[in-house]
């Protein structure tokens, strides 16, 4: 099993497979986009794979696909199938923008994904247009009422952003209540690509909602769970409220992170700890790696604050969430 210097298990690998995105969202990067990296410096997805066979015997066990939006790498569908056959991996977790899924929903089961988390900031249409700088809102609506008539287990993500969507939130807990759809309002944090924002804390979305649903209360969060959980009677869903810029949740973490360029970050805040596609491509061999893993793991930061002080040269964070996996 794989602990960190702090006690805390780790058995779960956020896998970025793409730094790719046909969306613009402002609060993810710039209106005309990032340079986004040749494909020869990205993890291939053999090397992914070979990654995944190397931890998962210590004990990862979720592993959740993320982009940019993953469903715009090709061949992304065969590579899930192979690491859903890997002995270990318990579940496979997918997050994406809705926008290339409504035609492979239907085989999303066989694939082995277990769950989807949606990201969806708006549910009026000109609004999406001004966040996401693209007009494919219908894509993404299809996307969700199809998964839900799959069964498919179903978050949406949505990031609150002060003077932009603050108008979406209740019609966004209303979705709940006849859909079993678990909602999950975010901090804006500063993965933008400049590095400017003004965050919405969850205590002010959380008082926000209380004031609307003052029958709402609290259940039991699972383990290792980002997000404060409630429940308002006779809703079908769940609400929750996700501290990303406010790092309340840190003391729990129990994820790693693979970036489309193969560096693994122990924290989102930090700039990465080691470069995984470097020390594949050198013939390092998998004890070798393991090795380096664990040597890593073993000075990871208490919390993101640590990390991000941490950041090489001083370097704020401002890189694009496309680069890093939402």
């Amino acid at each position: 099993m794989l602990y960190d210097n702090h006690g805390r298990l780790i058995n779960y690998l956020r896998l970025a497979v793409t730094d790719r995105c046909n969306l613009r969202c402002f609060y993810c990067m710039p209106e005309e986009g990032i340079n986004y990296k040749p494909r020869k410096e990205l993890l291939t997805f053999e090397e992914m794979e070979r990654f995944v066979r190397m931890v998962a015997p210590l004990g990862i066990e979720k592993i959740r696909i993320t982009g940019g939006e993953p469903f715009l790498r090709k061949g992304i569908h065969e590579f899930i199938q192979r690491i859903n056959e890997i002995e270990g991996i318990k579940s496979i977790h997918v997050t994406t923008n809705g926008t290339r899924t409504k035609d492979i929903i239907p085989h999303f089961d066989s694939w082995g994904i277990k769950s989807v988390n949606l990201s969806l900031d708006s549910l009026d249409p000109e609004r999406f247009f001004k966040i996401t700088r693209r007009r494919e809102f219908d894509k993404v609506m299809e996307s969700l009422n199809l998964l839900l008539e799959a069964g498919i287990s179903t978050k949406i993500n949505a990031v609150v952003m002060k003077g932009k969507n603050i108008d979406d939130i209740l019609p966004m807990i209303e979705l709940a209540r006849d859909r079993k759809v678990d909602i999950r309002f975010i901090e804006e944090m500063p993965f933008n690509g400049s590095g400017k924002h003004d965050t919405w804390t969850y205590q002010q979305t959380l008082e926000f909602v209380k004031s609307h649903y003052p029958q709402m209360g609290k259940i039991k969060d699972a383990p290792f769970s980002t997000s404060f959980n409630y429940q308002i009677p006779d809703f079908q869903g769940s609400i929750g409220f996700i501290p990303a810029y406010t790092r309340l949740f840190c003391g729990t973490c129990n994820r790693i992170r693979l970036t489309p360029e193969g560096m693994l970050k122990t924290c989102l805040y930090d700039d990465g700890v080691m470069s995984v596609r470097d020390i594949l491509r050198a013939g390092h061999s998998d004890e070798q790696i393991i090795d380096q893993l664990k040597g890593v793991l073993n000075k990871r930061a208490k919390d993101g604050f640590e990390a991000e002080n941490k950041r090489k040269q001083g370097k704020p964070v401002s890189e694009s969430m496309a680069t890093i996996g939402g």
